[in-house]
């Protein structure tokens, strides 16, 4: 069994918009099994999180959104993404996809350090809070077939 610790200074509450300092996570195997927050996320937010151009999600991915056009189609499906992983492994997979293959393309959204072509306003940060983590993996794991 893989363990890995994260050690950080603060949490991110979900009223956070989004949070500079990254609060600490074990890994267990390929997920992470804890909240970031303590508290299970919200599946609305994290739909409307995933159709969100600023997370880039649905550059890449394409899903049951009917109304959205202009889906990706250079990472998996996101239908039934919820059948094919637990929230422990959809939480790791939008903490640091890099785990599961160092050439990915996806963005590891829940780190600050190692990370090559990031913006300006997003040096020293992660992309997504806590509490939005916690949210799209709320979402992702109500996608079944």
């Amino acid at each position: 069994m893989h363990i890995a610790v994260l050690i950080a200074t603060s949490f991110a509450f979900a009223g956070d918009a989004r949070a500079d300092e990254l609060v600490p996570y074990q890994i267990v195997g390929d997920g992470i099994p804890q909240s970031l927050t303590g508290t299970p996320g919200d599946a609305a937010r994290g739909r409307t999180l995933v159709l969100a151009r600023t997370t880039t999600c649905i550059l890449c991915h394409s899903g049951p959104f009917p109304e959205t056009r202009f889906q990706g189609d250079l990472a998996p499906d996101l239908t039934g993404a919820g059948n094919r992983w637990s929230a422990n492994q959809l939480r790791l997979r939008l903490v640091d996809a890099s785990r599961f293959n160092p050439d990915t393309i996806m963005p590891s959204y829940y780190r600050k350090d190692g990370l090559v072509r990031v913006g300006r306003n997003l040096v020293g940060k992660p992309i997504l809070s806590a509490a939005e983590i916690e949210d799209i993996v709320a979402y992702l794991a109500t996608l079944r077939d």
